[in-house]
Formats: C-alpha cells, structure tokens, sequence
C-alpha cells in the first residue's frame, strides 16, 4: 500500500528520485513534512548545533573511518593579497611554452585552488594558504606528474597561480571554479587527446583524519569529490567510485571514499560537466608532510595507470 501512494505523490512530485529507489512512505512524510530523514542524524541535529545544517555532503562511498563526524573540511577563503609569493614567478610561462608539446599527453592535472598549502612545508606554519608552488598543492600535481611519466603516461600540468589570475580580474574566491574552467578548455582546446582530467585540493582536516599507515608506511588520505549538478554526472560518480575500490584493494585505508556534492555544498559541478573521466581528489590535510604525500601520489599513480592501460581503451 506504501508503495502505491508513494508513486502517486511521485507523480506530482518529479523531483521524487526513481521508483527502485523510493523511500517508506513513513520516511517520505517525514522529509516532506519536517525535513528529517530518519537515515541522515544530521537532520536530527541540524536545528540544535551551529552549521551542521549547511553541510549535507552525501557520502557516496565510505572509505575506512570515514562518517559524518570527519566529513571533509573547506579552508577559508584567503586573504589574496597576504599570500606569500612564489620563488619562481616564470613556471607559469614555461606551461604556456610547453603547449606546442603536449600532443601525446592525455591527463591534465590542474588546481582550483592553487594556494592550498600543507604546514609542514610551510616556512610560517600559522599559515594554510600560499602562492609558493614547493609548499601548496602545485607541488603534489607536479609529484603525480612525475610518477604517471614513470608509467608511461603523458600529463599536462598547470602550475597557474590562481589567486594572482583572480586578483588581476577582480574576481573572488568564489569565482575560481570559472577561472579553471576556462584552463580546462583552453587545454581540451590546444590538445584534442587530453582524456583526464585532474583537479587537486587539499582538506582542512587535522593529520589523525587526513593520514593512513599501511605495512609501516605513512600515506595522506585521499578522497574523491563528484559535482552532481549537471546532467549524465553518474559516469564521473562511476568513474570515482572504480578508482575508490582498486586504490583501497591495493592501499586499504587511502581512501576516505567518495563524496557527492550539489550546489549547496560548493560549486556543484566543479568542470565535471567538461568530460566523462574527470576528478576532483583532495589529498590530504593541512598537516600532511611531502614523505606521506609524495607516498600517496605513487600510490595513485600505481592504480590510475592500471585503469589506464587496461580499462580505459586508451
């Protein structure tokens, strides 16, 4: 009987999910009507502790450890102007430079946010955010460039300043989504083999969440962010949930899973849109040191090139 009045509701409500995946009519009521869900704690708790509300992630696939109390953790915007600035102002030259020669690579690495930064290779530790490309996220797609070149793979890295890019268009940190939206394009643009698409982050988590020990060695976590705000987004949600399970068959406990955002919880999309083998994996936390990431790279290297010579069609 449950079943038959649901559908009719259905009927009226399209944004009703499919019916395989209807919920109780007992468990529709209470979302409909009081927005609980008696699944989700958080809609128990979300009037009684400050901010648990807005953050409605969904937890696509769990990886060891990981629940709504470790959910991942955005930084706060920076403060662009106090960042410290980059050693190497010409490394985004060379890039540009270095397009001609790109036609036998197939993945693009690149950042959203560039000036996330891990403490310990920080030379003020009080910071989280930096424009120096040896201790922000930069310098982890520059390793996992290294170790895909070792499978043979060709990749592409964008070592764009993204804060600097912002700042000079007076756009905010809210607009940084569609500034690497257009460095995603322009490569797909200058490059029709680019088939992967890679963009790193890095969790505001302490080190006990954000690091693993695996047969005595010390990796940063890694998990998976897919944008669901656009259509056909579950080939990207697939394609994160293959790379979840053989990174974890191999690496048990890298992963913290993967996670499904809507426009609530960021972006939404996150250039996911662009292509049907894109990612968004955020490698460790703020107090990941290079060793642990650097390890993790491999690790991911490892996987990814395993999917990439064998299941991909490449």
């Amino acid at each position: 009987m449950d079943s038959v009045l649901v559908e009719l509701i259905r009927s009226e409500v399209h944004a009703l999910p499919p019916s395989e995946n209807l919920p109780s009519l007992t468990e529709l009521s209470l979302d409909l009507l009081i927005n609980i869900k008696p699944k989700d704690v958080r809609t128990f708790l979300g009037n009684e502790i400050p901010g648990l509300a807005l953050n409605h992630t969904e937890i696509a696939v769990a990886g060891q450890g990981t629940n709504i109390t470790n959910l991942p953790i955005e930084s706060p915007p920076p403060q662009f102007h106090l960042l410290e600035e980059t050693d190497e102002p010409e490394d985004n030259k060379k890039d540009e430079d270095n397009r001609s020669k790109n036609k036998n690579k197939t993945v693009f690495i690149y950042h959203s946010h560039s000036w996330e930064a891990y403490k310990p290779l920080l030379k003020n530790p009080a910071q989280t955010s930096s424009n120096n490309e040896k201790a922000n996220v930069i310098a982890v797609g520059e390793t996992l460039k290294n170790k895909l070149e070792d499978k043979g793979i060709g990749v592409e890295h964008s070592k764009k300043n993204v804060s600097q890019a912002l700042t000079s268009r007076n756009w905010n940190y809210y607009q940084s989504y569609a500034l690497s939206r257009e460095t995603v394009q322009e490569a797909m643009g200058s490059n029709d083999k680019l088939k992967f698409f890679i963009d790193i982050h890095r969790d505001a988590q302490p080190k006990k969440v954000t690091t693993a020990v695996i047969n005595q060695k010390r990796y940063a976590k890694l998990f998976f962010v897919v944008g669901k705000e656009y259509k056909n987004y579950e080939k990207n949600r697939a394609f994160a949930e293959k790379l979840h399970a053989e990174i974890e068959k191999k690496y048990p406990g890298i992963s913290r899973g993967v996670f499904v955002k809507g426009k609530s919880e960021g972006d939404g999309v996150y250039n996911q849109d662009l292509t049907e083998h894109a990612l968004l994996i955020e490698f460790g936390g703020v107090d990941n040191d290079m060793t642990e990431l650097s390890n993790s790279a491999e690790a991911l290297a490892d996987v990814f090139s395993e999917y990439y010579w064998g299941e991909s069609g490449i």
